[in-house]
């Protein structure tokens, strides 16, 4: 099947851990989506899948691409569509195809997996350099007049002019981020909700496209378990003591 997702962040709340650490998570409503195109390396030269997320909307906020190829594979209406890679098969199994009209739900995933989030960030619109690129600013006593001003950034002689790619004032987020390795704390598959831990980027309400992590962090020595090894314990055997 699919190695991915689509949802909309909820918010942000608390849960607690097995060992009892309150950690921050974030709220997703992911899914359920139905696989609404197939793309093949034989016509599009890569394999994937389009998602379209179910959720109630208007015909007419679709575009007539869209309406006519859901209303053709009788499929319900989709907002936000996306693409996600398909699933690697494992090993001595065959790969199960993703078809048209398959349903991609949040049971999916389990706790302790790994995601990579990907969501516009929230707008700040036009900011300064203190805020866009965490300038220090000058001093904020009486009569400085540099109080968060960027400062001089052309040259007098050579070049005689403003080089590019200097950092300024200017349009700050609204801009695609992806946030890697967020761990699954919660699955309820009843109501299509993960709890991530974490925050992830955009505002409340905003699409995001889940994926398992293309490099999840290994399980360091000594802290994946009761099983492994104690590194202080093994650190004080090596020296002898």
């Amino acid at each position: 099947m699919v190695n991915g997702i689509l949802g909309k962040k909820i918010g942000m709340s608390e849960a607690y851990t097995p060992a009892g650490e309150r950690v921050p998570v974030t709220l997703v409503q992911a899914g359920p989506c139905v696989v609404t195109q197939r793309k093949t390396a034989a016509r599009d030269g890569y394999e994937a899948a389009q998602l379209g997320l179910v959720e109630f909307t208007k015909p007419s906020r679709l575009s007539k691409a869209e309406r006519v190829r859901l209303e053709k594979n009788s499929l319900p209406p989709c907002r936000f569509l996306r693409e996600v890679p398909l699933a690697p098969a494992a090993a001595g199994a065959e790969a199960a195809d993703a078809k048209v009209g398959d349903q991609v739900l949040a049971e999916m995933f389990q706790v302790r997996d790994y995601l990579d989030v990907e969501g516009v960030s929230k707008g700040r619109g036009f900011a300064g350099v203190i805020k866009r690129h965490h300038f220090g600013g000058g001093a904020a006593s009486h009569g400085s007049m540099f109080h968060r001003a960027p400062g001089s950034i052309g040259a007098s002689a050579f070049p005689s002019r403003v080089l590019k790619g200097m950092r300024a004032a200017g349009h700050l987020g609204h801009a695609q981020v992806t946030v890697r390795n967020i761990q699954v704390v919660a699955v309820d598959p009843d109501d299509n909700i993960l709890a991530l831990r974490g925050a992830i980027p955009g505002p409340d309400g905003g699409y995001l496209v889940l994926r398992r992590a293309v490099q999840p962090p290994r399980a360091r020595r000594g802290f994946a378990g009761g099983a492994t090894v104690d590194p202080l314990k093994a650190s004080k055997k090596a020296r002898g003591k």
